[in-house]
């Protein structure tokens, strides 16, 4: 398998757990209490995600932007 680059958004919610997710992959997110840890499980939810999806991904983060209401 060929190397890919992903972008991960990462979170942190109301219990103090960071909350990582893969936009160009439908579902692909887990947490940890720690980045480090965060970090080892982002990547193994990529691959599991990989092998059911396929290689074939067809869609690009773009970024994220802020917006006041």
């Amino acid at each position: 398998m060929k190397k890919r680059e992903f972008s991960v958004v990462i979170e942190r919610d109301e219990d103090g757990y960071y909350v990582g997710s893969v936009p160009e992959l439908k579902g692909c997110h887990t947490q940890a209490k720690s980045l480090d840890k965060l970090m080892g499980r982002i990547k193994e939810a990529i691959l599991l995600c990989l092998e059911v999806e396929g290689e074939d991904i067809k869609t690009e983060f773009i970024g994220v932007q802020r917006v006041v209401v």
